[in-house]
């Protein structure tokens, strides 16, 4: 009987923590949610499909923009790297 109450109690506390930590996607959802406001119907879709999109397409434009630079410096090997480092944190 204890084995059985052992196993119940750490199947419940493996459920709770897993039920605390919520993925990427579940916050960014909730963040959009908020922004969202009253926005119903088809502008509301739209709002949401702008705003989880939106977070990749900028760091895919900081690469393009920072490739494109780099290129035009013609930097090569530790100096590409270090520029592509520094560009992409800023």
């Amino acid at each position: 009987m204890k084995k059985i109450l052992t196993i119940v109690a750490l199947a419940c506390a493996a459920l709770a923590v897993q039920a605390q930590d919520k993925p990427a996607q579940q916050t960014k959802m909730g963040e959009c949610n908020k922004e969202a406001g009253d926005k119903k119907g088809d502008e509301r879709k739209a709002f949401m499909k702008t705003c989880l999109t939106n977070k990749k397409k900028t760091q895919q434009d900081k690469m393009k923009t920072c490739n494109a630079d780099a290129g035009a410096k013609k930097l090569k090997g530790e100096e590409r790297k270090k520029f592509m480092s520094d560009c992409l944190k800023g």
